[in-house]
C-alpha cells in the first residue's frame, strides 16, 4: 500500500484473519498491543485563537477543555490548513495539501468530495487494527440520500475514506440550507441524521436530540462499545459548534451565559461553546470511568479561524481571510502515559495530525515520507526539541478569493489568495504574485508590510509558491452508483 492509493475498506473487514500480517509490515506489533494508544480526535467549527478561557477568552469559560489543557499539552502557534472548513478537514484526514485533491474552498453540499484515492487516517488505522469511528459533522462529500433515506453512492463518504462506523447529519440541498436559514440546524439536528449508511427513523432515541447532544453522547457510546474489545480505537469527532447558525443551547448553558450589555448572537455563541465544553467533560469523564484515560491520546483544535462573534484578540483577519486570525486556531493534546504537562510556542500544523497518529500507532510510514506534507510532532509532544525550520521547510497555503470576511468588519486588502511561509517569514500572494510580506515573530498581528524591503526573499518565496501551484493534482472522478 502507498500513501497514494487506496485500499478497498470493505475487502478489509472481510479479511480480517490476515491483518496481523499486513501490520507486521509496517509496525512489528500485534493489533492488541496495550501499548498503542486509542486516539480521539475533537474538531471545532470555526472557533477562534482565543475561544477557550485557557487561551484568554474574555466571555467563555470552558472549564473540561481547560482541564484538558493543564494535564495535556498546549500549543499556542498551531494552524489550520485553511481559513475554511472542507480544505482543513482534508489536511486532517490525510496530512497532505488540500490543493493536492483540488480542494480550494468549503463544500456547497452539491458535487464535490474528498477524491476516494486519499488514503486517511481512518484507513492507515484501520489497517494496523484500530476500530475506527467518525462522529459529527463531516463536510467532505458523500451524505446525500435517496427517497428511502439510503446514502447515494455517487460520491465516497465516511465508510469508503476508511471509517467502520459513523453518525452525522445529511448534508444535502434544500434541506441543509433550509435547516440553517430557519436556524434549526442544532436544535432539530436529529431529524437529520445518517448513521452507518441511513437516515434514522423517527423511533431512534437519537432522533429527538440537539446536534451538539447527539455528538457528544454517540461519541461516549462509541467509547463504550470499542472499550470492550483489547484492540485500541480512532474516534473522530467533528463539532458544528460555534458554527453559524447561531442558536440558543439548551439550559443549563442558556441561562449559565447570560450577560448584560452583548447582543443575542453573543450569548447564543457563548451558550453552544459551553455546550461542547460539557461534551468533551463527558467524554474525558467516560474515559475515566473506563480507566483508559492514561492511554488515550486526545487532541482538540478547530478547522479555521474565528467567524462573526468569536475571539481572535489582536490578530488580523479572521474566518475566509489567509492573514493568521483566519489560520491560527488553538490546539491541546492529552496522553497521560506518554505527553507530559506544558506549553509549546512551536509551529503545528493540521497536515502535522495524520503522522504523529501514525507514530503514536506504530505505522510505519517512513517509506512513504516524501507523499506527505507534514511531520510527527509526537517527540516534541513529549518533550523533546521541536522540528526546525529547516526541517519543517517552506509552508503553503491557498484559498480561492471570497471577498467578503466572516466578521463584524471589512476583509483586509490587498486580497490574497496564497500563502508561503518559510521559518519567521509569511507572504501573502494573489494569484501567485506578492502583496505582502510579514516577520511573524517580530509582528505577529501582521501590520508591517516588509515586501518592499525584501524583494530577493519575496523572489525565492515566489519561486518556491509557482513549483507548488503547479504541481499535479488528484482529480475527484465521479463514482459509480
Amino acid at each position: 500500500m502507498t500513501i497514494d492509493k487506496k485500499s478497498d475498506h470493505k475487502r478489509r473487514i472481510c479479511l480480517a484473519a490476515c491483518l496481523l500480517v499486513f501490520v507486521s509490515g509496517y509496525s512489528g506489533v500485534s493489533r492488541a498491543d496495550s501499548s498503542r494508544p486509542n486516539i480521539i480526535l475533537l474538531l471545532a467549527d470555526d472557533l477562534g485563537y482565543g475561544d477557550l478561557s485557557c487561551f484568554g477568552s474574555p466571555a467563555v469559560r470552558t472549564p473540561n477543555l481547560d482541564r484538558l489543557a493543564e494535564q495535556g499539552r498546549k500549543f499556542t502557534h498551531f494552524y489550520a490548513a485553511s481559513a475554511v472548513c472542507s480544505p482543513t478537514r482534508a489536511s486532517v484526514l490525510t496530512g497532505r495539501y488540500p490543493l493536492r485533491f483540488g480542494i480550494t474552498k468549503h463544500f456547497n453540499d452539491v458535487n464535490r468530495w474528498l477524491p476516494e484515492s486519499a488514503t486517511t487516517i481512518a484507513e492507515l488505522l484501520s489497517d494496523a487494527g484500530y476500530h475506527t469511528a467518525h462522529v459529527g459533522k463531516w463536510h467532505l462529500g458523500g451524505l446525500h440520500v435517496d427517497d428511502t433515506g439510503k446514502r447515494l453512492k455517487n460520491q465516497p463518504g465516511p465508510r469508503q475514506h476508511g471509517f467502520d462506523h459513523y453518525q452525522t447529519q445529511i448534508e444535502q440541498q434544500p434541506l441543509r440550507g433550509q435547516m440553517g436559514r430557519d436556524k434549526t440546524l442544532f436544535q432539530h439536528g436529529g431529524t437529520v441524521l445518517m448513521r452507518d449508511g441511513q437516515r434514522i427513523s423517527k423511533n431512534d432515541p437519537y432522533y429527538s436530540k440537539h446536534f451538539t447532544d447527539a455528538n457528544g453522547d454517540y461519541a461516549v457510546q462509541m467509547i463504550e462499545q470499542f472499550a470492550k474489545d483489547a484492540n485500541p480505537f480512532f474516534l473522530n469527532v467533528w463539532w458544528l459548534v460555534p458554527h453559524k447558525p447561531y442558536e440558543p443551547a439548551p439550559d443549563p448553558h442558556w441561562d449559565a451565559t447570560a450577560a448584560e450589555s452583548i447582543s443575542e448572537d453573543q450569548h447564543r455563541f457563548r451558550s453552544m461553546v459551553a455546550h461542547m465544553d460539557s461534551k468533551v467533560g463527558a467524554i474525558m469523564k467516560k474515559l475515566d470511568q473506563l480507566g483508559i484515560a492514561d492511554n488515550t491520546m486526545v487532541l482538540f483544535t478547530s478547522d479555521n479561524g474565528a467567524a462573526f462573534e468569536g475571539y481572535i484578540g489582536d490578530l488580523k483577519g479572521g474566518k475566509t481571510d489567509l492573514h493568521d486570525g483566519g489560520l491560527r486556531v488553538p490546539m491541546i493534546v492529552r496522553w497521560p502515559a506518554k505527553i507530559p504537562a506544558g506549553q509549546s510556542d512551536a509551529f503545528g500544523h493540521t497536515n502535522d495530525l495524520l503522522p504523529t497518529f501514525c507514530e503514536a500507532a506504530g505505522v510505519d510510514l517512513s517509506h512513504h515520507q516524501t507523499s506527505l506534507d507534514g511531520l510527527s510532532l509526537l517527540s516534541h509532544m513529549k518533550g523533546q526539541d521541536p522540528p526546525t525550520a529547516e526541517q519543517r521547510g517552506t509552508m503553503f497555503w491557498q484559498l480561492d478569493l471570497y471577498r467578503n470576511i466572516q466578521r463584524h468588519y471589512p476583509k483586509p486588502k490587498p486580497y490574497a489568495t496564497e500563502v508561503v511561509r518559510r521559518g519567521k517569514w509569511k507572504m501573502l500572494a494573489y494569484h501567485g504574485t506578492p502583496v505582502e510580506l510579514f516577520d511573524v515573530v517580530a509582528d505577529p498581528n501582521e501590520q508591517q508590510n516588509l515586501l518592499a524591503e525584501h524583494s530577493d526573499l519575496a523572489a525565492s518565496l515566489t519561486s518556491e509558491l509557482e513549483q507548488w501551484l503547479s504541481a499535479p493534482r488528484i482529480s475527484q472522478k465521479r463514482q459509480g452508483k
